[in-house]
């Protein structure tokens, strides 16, 4: 779990350094930090995006992800948590909820989360989760400079979804296959170019409600071989 910790630290420690580096901005210069955000972290889910094996399905996991998502409205119950973590905390800040939403979003659903927590639980091999700490707390600069404290309040999802899967790692390593983890980056680099798109504010996407894709890319790459084995 000591990875772990060291990314929620690196995600806490680079909201500090954004937030008081925000102090010192302007609103024109707050916006211009934010579109910079908003392409690198289109840039960044465009490279996991195209990393995909099977477009179809990419595409129908995240259309039925979307619909199931919708119908139980994960990101209004994700919006409401961090509204809570906002009164918790005190903050007055109106962007609390859709940052802690994004960030956790964006810190959650890359390749180097699940391979890095496989690694750090069965071999002890921390360096992937190392290495994105690292990443995740420049970026947490951006966000929080961006967006606001709530962007530190996503290390709560880290340390939930990291630590769960570091600690169930040496049951669910043998089911997770490489065109798996490939699957689901490419899957999660498409919710990633939605949080772009919306801190470019080209479209308010619901990016949260499309977290069911990532299951039913599971089932896709589960079963789909298992159905066209009984037709060989």
């Amino acid at each position: 779990m000591i990875a772990v910790f060291v990314n929620c630290g690196a995600i806490i420690l680079g909201s500090i350094l954004g937030l008081l580096f925000a102090k010192k901005f302007t609103d024109e210069l707050s916006e211009m930090i934010q579109t910079a955000c908003g392409v690198i972290t289109v840039v960044i889910g465009l490279q996991m995006a195209f990393k995909y094996d099977n477009i179809i399905f990419l595409a129908l996991s995240l259309i039925i992800g979307g619909v199931i998502g919708y119908l139980i409205d994960i990101d209004g119950a994700v919006l409401k948590l961090g509204q809570k973590l906002a009164v918790l905390t005190k903050s007055s800040e109106n962007n609390f909820a859709y940052a802690f939403l994004n960030s956790s979003v964006l810190f959650c659903v890359g390749a180097m989360a699940i391979v890095g927590s496989f690694e750090a639980g069965v071999n002890h091999n921390y360096t992937t989760i190392f290495t994105k700490s690292i990443l995740d707390g420049f970026m947490a600069i951006g966000f929080a400079a961006a967006m606001g404290i709530g962007t530190a309040f996503s290390s709560l999802a880290i340390l939930v979804y990291q630590g769960a899967l570091t600690l169930l790692s040496i049951w669910l390593k043998p089911y997770v296959s490489d065109l798996l983890i490939q699957e689901l980056s490419a899957c999660g680099g498409a919710m990633i170019v939605m949080i772009g798109i919306n801190l470019l504010g080209l479209k308010k996407i619901k990016t949260a409600n499309f977290l069911p894709a990532l299951v039913i890319e599971i089932l896709f790459v589960i079963l789909v071989p298992m159905v066209k084995g009984l037709f060989v």
